[in-house]
């Protein structure tokens, strides 16, 4: 495998077993701390690997989110044989796969635990993913989002895109179905996560029809929550919510606005504050690890040519197709030609490097 210690695993406890969801391009060394403070709680906790994960890219783009949830599904079934009492938490895509369980299977879950769900990306280049990913089979990742330092290797550092169109087609399945999620749910966010917006939480909050909810607000941690700052504030909340589920005493009656208003004493919402959670990390003395995280790149000359086809070559096939105009004579092609030579000259500058594996799990 190119991610050290990526093999999934099971840790033995008492009679309540949790399910425990890895996110995309990631493995299961993403959220073993998670899995071990969990386990030191008592219960028992599944931590399978999804296909084409913690091997290589190239194998993970042979797979697809149906391939990665029945992986899910048969390891729930696996713990039905065995448990009574399951409990399913999934982080960022796990998060995706998780709800789709339980939509499926609510009635065997006593409990959803999700952080930093994954389930879409408004980024106007998701958009162009169906068409790249027949030009390119991956882009390069942006980094491993962890404030914390020297977080261990466990996810890929390129992207790639024929599993990344069938998660968009899982984000817009699961989207859908949220309705049919009513199980106990705690979910919680970082608010400064680099990978996935914070307001798909929120999402998930507004459309399920859970009764019973919890939200928790991770201050100081980035996507990552269980290789982050806030490790230990996501496994006293994870072992409070089932504790609290199993002895029927959750409740939605004032945590939410609790948790928000403690927030909002704690933070400054205007520009004026003199300084952030990161900038009082820094000024305290403390290394943080600024990861692999990469900014987002800037547009070459090239590039910017090339968005002339990207653009043009459509607005051209659409003319030919709706007027009479056709200036060569030879219909669309024109235009055709024009936006595949501009998608294929736009992402060269990204094509795949064998080596690069270091990465980030969404």
């Amino acid at each position: 495998m190119s991610i050290p210690n990526a093999e999934p695993f099971h840790l033995a406890g008492n009679q309540v077993a949790v399910l425990l969801i890895h996110g995309f391009s990631g493995s299961p060394v993403s959220i073993r701390p998670w899995a071990e403070g969990l386990h030191a709680k008592g219960y028992t906790v599944y931590v399978p690997r999804l296909p084409g994960h913690g091997t290589n890219w190239s194998e993970m783009n042979e797979t697809s989110w149906q391939d990665w949830y029945r992986e899910i599904e048969k390891n729930f079934e696996t713990i039905r044989n065995n448990h009574q009492r399951i409990f399913v938490a999934g982080f960022s895509m796990g998060g995706a796969l998780a709800l789709h369980l339980a939509a499926q299977k609510g009635k065997a879950i006593e409990g959803l635990i999700l952080v930093n769900p994954s389930i879409g990306d408004d980024r106007l280049v998701m958009s162009l993913v169906p068409i790249i990913k027949y030009f390119i089979p991956s882009i390069v990742g942006r980094g491993t989002d962890v404030a914390a330092p020297n977080p261990p290797r466990h996810s890929y550092g390129r992207t790639p895109l024929k599993a990344l169109h069938s998660l968009q087609k899982l984000w817009r399945k699961v989207r859908n179905e949220l309705s049919e999620v009513d199980v106990p749910l705690m979910i919680g966010y970082s608010i400064q996560d680099h990978v996935v917006d914070p307001k798909f939480s929120e999402m998930v909050i507004d459309n399920v029809s859970s009764v019973d909810i919890r939200e928790v607000i991770f201050e100081n941690s980035f996507h990552n929550v269980a290789l982050d700052f806030d490790l230990p504030l996501l496994v006293s909340e994870s072992h409070s919510f089932i504790r609290d589920v199993l002895t029927g005493e959750v409740s939605t009656e004032s945590l939410i606005d609790d948790e928000f208003n403690s927030i909002v004493e704690g933070l400054a919402l205007d520009e004026s504050s003199p300084s952030d959670y990161l900038d009082e990390l820094e000024q305290s003395g403390v290394d943080v690890y600024p990861g692999d995280n990469k900014p987002l790149p800037t547009l070459t000359s090239v590039q910017r040519g090339a968005l002339v086809g990207v653009i043009g070559g459509p607005s051209y096939v659409l003319i030919t197709a709706l007027t009479p105009i056709d200036p060569f004579g030879i219909g669309f092609w024109p235009g055709a030609i024009a936006l595949m030579a501009g998608v294929i000259t736009f992402f060269w500058q990204m094509k795949p490097d064998p080596d690069d594996d270091d990465g980030i799990a969404l």
